[in-house]
């Protein structure tokens, strides 16, 4: 298949010069530079609330990258035609993973300060002396680094054999990436459940969840369909690659967000039921800590703004084929994952007051800009549409039933 027959023309699924999408690099490296003036602003707060603040934008932005790329390998696994017009979108966003690794060194320069387990007191706590041999420094910075490592390459591996498909369609190449997918979910998952016993529930090392990788998992899914509907809607709206984006799609990313909307509710109430129905003391003192208090009234608020309201707002069909019904809807929850990110690292950290406040805005603004600068620079430059993968032309015919 040569360009001049594409379904879309080539030079149409790129971004143009000038065009305000060629300045997502410039605008993401500003607001970067925004969020680092303010963590300076924030010194005074401490080293610990810093590394808390920091903590949460990096899983927040994190998360967005692993849903994506979950979106990509199941939805290539799967042979998927449907969404093969956003799914560059998805490979791009999953490509900044590499970025993370330099994003994460804040963390382990700060490991003693942050986690309770890696501080000489821990020397004096009977329970995380018979837990060192896991949670101990070395052993975490090594984890943590295959975890990265893993979801950086099977990122990098997907979308270079993607964009190859854009100069030399070859049916063998969309073959190759439909039949590693599956089997590469299983290191990127296990990866996902072991990143969150390290990186959020070790910050309380007494307690402990074995559903609270799936929880993570969760949430990474929901914020990955929710970014990626933005994504889609603003593709549709930019007049790149036009009729690529339709109605039909939107109501496919509607669908994912309406389904994981419910799945994280199952998820986050199944942990929350077996941990007060067995109602032991190691389970529940970290439930407690967001029972009490203003973190009550914040584990309300994410019961109904991540569950009950988007699971109504969402229900209609009409919502989910609407731009900016959609639009509002994958930005609320996007939303509703930060509080939850919020939610699952604050406590445990006991951080407050005004100057966290600001660092945690800081922290946000540094990371989400530098996560959206790798992301413009890795889109401008290729096609914005897989234009030789062979389910193309079906996936721009697309109606749902």
């Amino acid at each position: 298949m040569s360009h001049d027959l594409a379904a879309i023309p080539y030079e149409q699924a790129l971004v143009p010069a000038g065009h305000p999408w060629s300045r997502l690099p410039l605008l993401g490296g500003g607001i970067g530079a925004l969020g680092l003036l303010l963590l300076a602003a924030a010194a005074g707060a401490g080293p610990r609330p810093l590394l808390a603040a920091w903590l949460v934008a990096f899983v927040f932005l994190l998360t967005i990258a692993l849903g994506c790329l979950y979106f990509t390998l199941i939805h290539t696994a799967m042979s998927g035609s449907w969404g093969v017009v956003v799914r560059r979108l998805a490979e791009t966003a999953a490509a900044t993973l590499p970025l993370f690794l330099l994003l994460f060194l804040p963390l382990a320069l700060g490991l003693s300060q942050l986690y309770p387990w890696a501080g000489p007191q821990a020397l004096a706590d009977g329970l995380l002396a018979w837990k060192r041999p896991y949670l101990n420094p070395g052993f975490f910075l090594a984890r943590s680094a295959v975890y990265l490592v893993v979801w950086s390459a099977v990122a990098a591996w997907f979308l270079r054999l993607s964009r190859r498909q854009d100069e030399r369609p070859d049916p063998a190449l969309a073959a190759r990436l439909r039949r590693w997918s599956g089997p590469l979910l299983v290191p990127v998952a296990l990866a996902n459940t072991f990143a969150a016993f390290d990186w959020l529930m070790s910050l309380d090392p007494h307690w402990y969840s074995t559903i609270f990788g799936v929880y993570l998992f969760s949430g990474s899914l929901l914020a990955g369909f929710a970014f990626l509907a933005l994504a889609a809607v603003a593709l549709r709206r930019s007049g790149i690659a036009p009729g690529a984006v339709g109605i039909e799609h939107f109501h496919d990313l509607g669908k994912l967000l309406f389904a994981f909307t419910a799945f994280w509710a199952y998820i986050a109430f199944s942990q929350y039921f077996l941990i007060w129905y067995g109602n032991i003391p190691e389970e529940t003192s970290w439930v407690r800590d967001r029972m009490l208090g203003p973190w009550l009234w914040v584990s309300v608020v994410l019961g109904l703004g991540h569950f009950v309201v988007p699971f109504f707002f969402l229900l209609p069909r009409s919502v989910k084929r609407n731009a900016a019904a959609l639009t509002a809807a994958a930005a609320w929850l996007l939303l509703m994952h930060l509080v939850d990110v919020v939610w699952l690292v604050v406590p445990s950290v006991a951080a407050h007051g005004g100057r966290f406040a600001l660092a945690c805005a800081g922290a946000l603004l540094a990371v989400a800009g530098a996560f959206l600068a790798a992301f413009g620079t890795l889109l401008v430059r290729h096609p914005l549409v897989p234009l030789g993968d062979p389910r193309l032309a079906e996936s721009l015919a697309f109606e749902n039933v």
